[in-house]
Parts: C-alpha cells; sequence; structure tokens
C-alpha cells in the first residue's frame, strides 16, 4: 500500500504543476489580451488626433505619413491576435494535459480506495472465523 501512496503523492504532484502551467498560461492569454486592447485604444486615439488636426487642413506628405502610421498599428493588432491566437491554443492544451492529469490521479486514488475496502473485507472475515 506504501507503494500506491508514493504514486498518489507523485501523480497528485504532476496534477499541481499541470494546473500551474495551466494558469500560467490563461495569465499570459489575458496579459496578451490586454496588450491588444491598449493597442486598439491607441489607435483609435490617433486617429481621432488626425481628424481633429486634420480638419484645419493637412499637407499631403503629412497626410500619408499619418495613414502609413495607421497602417502600421494595424497591422502591429494583426500579429497580436496572432500572439492571442497562439496563447490560447497552447492554453487549451495545458488544460487538456491538466485534466489528463487529473484523471490519471482520480485513477490512483479509487485504486487505494479499492484495495482498503479489500483488506478491510478480508479483516472482518478474519474477525468472524471462530479461533
Amino acid at each position: 500500500m506504501s507503494q500506491l501512496a508514493l504514486v498518489a503523492k507523485f501523480e497528485l504532484e504532476k496534477e499541481q504543476k499541470a494546473a500551474q502551467q495551466f494558469q500560467l498560461a490563461q495569465q499570459h492569454v489575458t496579459q496578451q489580451r490586454q496588450k491588444l486592447s491598449n493597442l486598439q485604444q491607441y489607435r483609435l486615439d490617433y486617429v481621432r488626433q488626425i481628424q481633429a488636426t486634420g480638419k484645419g487642413g493637412v499637407a499631403a506628405k503629412a497626410y500619408h505619413q499619418h495613414l502609413s502610421f495607421v497602417g502600421k498599428l494595424d497591422k502591429a493588432c494583426q500579429q497580436q491576435m496572432n500572439v492571442i491566437s497562439q496563447a490560447s491554443l497552447v492554453a487549451e492544451q495545458r488544460k487538456r494535459a491538466w485534466l489528463e492529469q487529473q484523471k490519471r490521479r482520480k485513477a490512483v486514488d479509487m485504486l487505494i480506495d479499492k484495495k482498503a475496502q479489500e483488506a478491510q473485507r478480508i479483516e472482518a472475515r478474519r474477525e468472524q472465523q471462530p479461533l
């Protein structure tokens, strides 16, 4: 039974590590989404600023520079969405790994319980037998 207890402890540690890795992956996704949100907000503020200053007239060169910068911001937003997509895939993989490890740990726990119940049945039979 002590060998099973060691296995159970090992499986529990693996489960806890997998849960921690999943949590870290989720935090990474959240951070990347926040970065995207900040980038989108910056882009929106920049476009509004251009519109406000453009009402007084803007030189063609300055207008093209503004458009170029907005294009770069759009590209950065797209790249950030790709980062989020990849981070979400990693988080989902870590979640599946954690759930699989949880199943393994529960299976070992069930085996330990089954062995304990069997030992109790054997002991109960032994106590009922006449000496």
